[in-house]
Formats: structure tokens, sequence, C-alpha cells
């Protein structure tokens, strides 16, 4: 009960705060949603994911494990994704926002303060959150894109807007300043700061001008893809994250510790992320879908995160 009300009241809670003050801001405003979705992508996610990267010390051993697991989960879930897409014969627009829906899963915003109170701030554990976060803002920017694209533009175009998103440079070149151990002068510091605190706040604000301009029911005729996208993203990502980390200890080479193991099953379990609202809101591909996976899945995992943490002995 003590981790059930401490995971509601230090995450869910601050979270749907946000997203209602975003709600009731675009019903009294009709604040512009694609200005707010242009302001995450191009300054506020960058700037996160940089300042993170150039300030924890991540082990090559770590880094290596890491994204060794993060590969064979991706390829594992994409794998389920695209039987329940077959098998539910979801046509063209709606594919790409179905795998986005469980694809991407918010590692930073909800994954990261979990990570802080599962394992009372664990450096260690921390670093494991931060990589698996660097992934999780990569591919969104890279697949995801192409994924909501493919169906309605060529590939040059789709490349063109790739390669313009900040966040493909602002990985390497945080990884480079913190192992050259070059400072960054305050005039930029400061600045960078003030960015990277903005993204949680202004990334589910977008949410909640996303939502308050649509109406909200279970009757919806896509309830069942937003049902069976919750379930592939709270369940199964957490049962794959444990297959995943088996294997890897069943080789020498590739075997995890006992820490990280729990680290990377609990990164799994968080809900879907920001980034398939704001990739549906930037380019109009499903966004009322992604809106309602996003809210539904955050409320589900008040009870799904509880009990991993719980089956994991934490």
């Amino acid at each position: 009960m003590t981790i059930f009300l401490s995971i509601l009241w230090n995450n869910v809670i601050p979270l749907s705060v946000m997203i209602a003050l975003g709600i009731t801001l675009h019903r009294v405003f009709s604040l512009d949603i694609k200005t707010l979705s242009k302001l995450n992508f191009y300054l506020f996610s960058p700037a996160m994911i940089f300042n993170l990267l150039y300030t924890t010390d991540i082990s090559a051993s770590v880094l290596l494990k890491v994204l060794l697991f993060f590969f064979v989960f991706m390829l594992l879930l994409y794998g389920c994704v695209e039987v329940m897409i077959r098998l539910r014969g979801t046509p063209g627009g709606m594919r790409g926002a179905v795998r986005n829906s469980v694809l991407f899963y918010n590692s930073a915003n909800y994954g990261i303060p979990l990570n802080q109170l599962a394992f009372a701030s664990n450096p260690y554990t921390l670093s494991v959150q931060v990589l698996i976060m660097m992934m999780q803002s990569l591919i969104p920017n890279t697949y995801g894109i192409y994924n909501v694209n493919a169906h309605k533009l060529r590939a040059r175009d789709i490349r063109r807007t790739i390669l313009g998103q900040p966040v493909i440079y602002a990985i390497p070149l945080g990884f480079l300043l913190h192992a050259l151990q070059i400072p960054i002068p305050q005039a930029l510091s400061t600045p960078l700061g003030y960015l990277a605190n903005a993204f949680i706040g202004t990334a589910l604000i977008t949410l909640g001008v996303q939502l308050g301009s649509m109406k909200l029911t279970f009757r919806h005729p896509k309830m069942k893809d937003v049902l069976l996208s919750c379930g592939l993203r709270l369940v199964g990502g957490p049962l794959l994250a444990l297959a995943v980390v088996w294997l890897m200890r069943t080789n020498a080479v590739t075997a995890v510790d006992a820490l990280m193991a729990k680290a990377l099953i609990v990164s799994s379990s968080v809900p879907t992320s920001l980034s398939s609202v704001l990739l549906a809101v930037e380019f109009d591909n499903e966004p009322e879908f992604a809106s309602q996976v996003v809210l539904l899945s955050t409320t589900l995992s008040i009870a799904t995160v509880t009990a991993v943490i719980y089956f994991l002995h934490i």
C-alpha cells in the first residue's frame, strides 16, 4: 500500500494536475497546439536530453549492456505490435499511431522519478534509466517520424524532416562534451538548464491542450485499439523485458547483475510516452487516438507499475 500511495502521490497526481491545467487553459484561451508541439520538439526535449547526458556518469559496461537489452527488447515489442496490427487489419496512418503508442514509452518525466523512487535515488540505476531515456528520445525523432509519414510523404521529404530534429545532434554532443570534460560557460549552461527544466511541464500542458480539444469517451470507435495498445504497453512490456533479461543472464558476457535487471524491467513498465502525442499532433496523424492512449495508460499504470515493483521485491 505504501508503494501504491507513493507512486500515486509522487508520479500520477502531479502528471494529472499538469494535464488538467492544459485542458483548462485550452478551453478558456483556445491555445495553438502546433506552437506548443514545436517548442517541445525543437527546444525543450533536446535541451533536457543533452543536459542529462552531459551531467550523468555512465560506464562503458553499463552502456553496452543497456543498449543490447534495448535493441532486443524493442525488436520483440515491435514483433508483438505487428502481429496485433495484422490481426486487427489496421489501416494506413492508424498503423503508425498504434506502433508509436506501444514502442514509445514515458522513460523521462515518468520513468526517471519512478526509478528514483523505487531505487532510492541510486546513481547506478539512474544511469541505466538515463540511457533508456536517451534511446527513447532518439527513436521517436527518427523512426517515429518515418512511421507517421511513410504512408503520405516521399522518402526524401521524411529524411529532410528527420535531419532537422535537434535531438539527433544533442545526444552525441552531450556524450562528447561529458567524455572530454569540457565545461560549458555559465552564459550557456544557465539558459540550457531553463530549457531542460521546461520540457516536462510544457509536454504535459501540450497533452492537456490536445485532450481539451476532443471528447473523451469509452464509446470512441477506436477504443478497442486504445485498450489493446495499453495492454501491450503496460503488461506486455515488462513481461518481454523479463524474458530479455533472463536471456542475457544465461550468457557470461552479456549477464546483467540483479540490480540492473530490476532497473531495466521497471523502465519497461511505464505508460505510453508523450512523444506519441507530439508526433501525432505535429504531423496530423491520429492525435485523438494517441492522446487517449497516453491518458488511459498513465491512469492504468497506477496499478500495473505498482504490481511490477511488488513482484520484483524492490
